[in-house]
């Protein structure tokens, strides 16, 4: 990989797959059999794309705790410790519900309300993502949303993953259906007999899954379509080649389509970093889709000054900021657009995807110019509260219906003018 120099041209705005006709139209027909068949449309389905005969699309009890004598100890410390610091987190983002009171009787409020019902994506197969479940149920734990529905595709065996499980049930999730792809989508959207429809569907998925909640949108809330991954590291000269070299690819193996990037005020360091990304790549699990991330989407980019630098981060947007200068908590305040920004030379990004406590949901593709993390806030809504006095009324009546007949609407000035005055 080579150092070139950054110009205004760079972005990482990229285009947040469609998918073809072919997958839109497939996904079409698998939400329609889900409204018209229900819970026998979803077993047909999971045959048919999972190659598994369900017996039962809800996990039961047995198999949770099947699942917790397959979890070793260690693993099970990890994940009580994680879902402690994320509670933690996503209770401070809590906002309350609010009324003010005026001399002439006049009451307005906000009333904070949590959702009702919430339905969680957790991709499957033989891969287990618990850090997906906690990210996404925690906030709405801590928002008071009662209902969660957690589905995740099945195994061979009609099982899901026993870290899946377990997470979930420390978790307090009790309804977790074994169904994936479009139709658990449409499952969560628009309900079965046995499954209810929710308010919100969160989490990440295949291309069908991220067709689905497009599709579903309107009837449900989604968090987003979020497009791949994306890492850009800030740095001088005094950061650690091996380091950033190690978080690039971090967010590198995730897939092809993710990027990583480094923007310097050092050539010698991104030669360096260069160098370390070759020789951390050789051993590498998964160095073919790593390789081939770098190629096409990742980049060393040198500036001149760190303004510079930091002029092309906000222009750049990335999901995850890491800042590896001399000092990196005085370049924070210049930094306006990114999901979520990782200080100094030990927040490697993989602390926050994991344990930390921030939300691990970010927005992608540049769009951290107007979006934020998930949290508590993308589980309640906001209800206005106007209670008026006969005095208000009386006092600022002939305001109102001003404006009315300024736009035209003279039912809307009748119905103020018709309360004024009475005895």
């Amino acid at each position: 990989m080579n150092v070139t120099p950054l110009d205004e041209s760079v972005t990482l705005e990229r285009t947040i797959e469609g998918g073809t006709e072919k997958q839109r139209e497939s996904v079409s027909s698998i939400i329609e059999k889900v409204r018209e068949n229900g819970d026998k449309g979803l077993i047909e389905l999971t045959e048919i794309f999972d190659r598994v005969t369900l017996d039962e699309l809800f996990v039961q009890q047995e198999e949770i705790d099947e699942a917790y004598n397959q979890v070793n100890d260690k693993e099970l410390e990890a994940i009580r410790k994680a879902i402690e610091n994320i509670r933690d987190f996503h209770q401070r983002q809590l906002r309350q519900s609010w009324m003010v009171t005026k001399e002439d009787g006049t009451m307005l409020g906000q009333r904070i309300i949590p959702f009702d019902r919430v339905g969680i994506y957790v991709p499957g197969g033989k891969a287990a993502y618990p850090s997906t479940i906690m990210m996404d149920a925690i906030p709405a734990i801590a928002a008071g949303v009662k209902s969660i529905t957690m589905c995740s595709p099945p195994g061979e065996d009609q099982r899901l993953h026993p870290m899946v499980l377990v997470t979930a049930s420390e978790l307090g999730i009790k309804n977790i259906v074994k169904i994936g792809g479009a139709q658990a989508v449409a499952a969560l959207a628009y309900g079965t007999e046995s499954i209810q429809k929710v308010d919100k569907i969160v989490g990440p998925g295949n291309i069908y899954v991220a067709l689905a909640k497009r599709e579903v949108f309107g009837q449900v809330a989604i968090d987003s379509i979020a497009g791949p991954s994306e890492i850009v590291v800030l740095a001088d000269e005094t950061a650690r080649a091996d380091y950033i070299a190690a978080d690039m690819l971090s967010q590198a193996e995730h897939d092809e389509l993710a990027s990583a990037v480094l923007v310097t005020t050092s050539e010698g360091l991104g030669k360096k970093v260069a160098e370390e990304l070759e020789r951390q790549l050789e051993d590498l699990p998964r160095k073919k889709i790593a390789e081939e991330s770098l190629d096409k989407h990742g980049a060393i980019y040198l500036t001149e000054t760190m303004a510079e630098a930091v002029e092309a981060v906000n222009r750049l947007a990335p999901e995850h900021l890491e800042i590896m200068t001399a000092q990196p908590d005085n370049l924070l305040g210049s930094i306006r657009h990114a999901g979520a920004v990782f200080l100094g030379p030990y927040s490697a990004e993989a602390v926050g995807d994991y344990f930390a406590g921030p939300n691990h949901v970010l927005p992608t593709s540049g769009t951290a110019r107007f979006s934020s993390p998930l949290g508590v806030d993308d589980f309640v809504k906001r209800s206005s509260v106007i209670s008026y006095s006969k005095e208000a009324l009386e006092e600022n009546g002939e305001y109102i219906s001003a404006i009315a007949r300024i736009e035209g609407l003279e039912a809307h000035a009748r119905a103020v003018d018709i309360r004024k005055g009475e005895k």
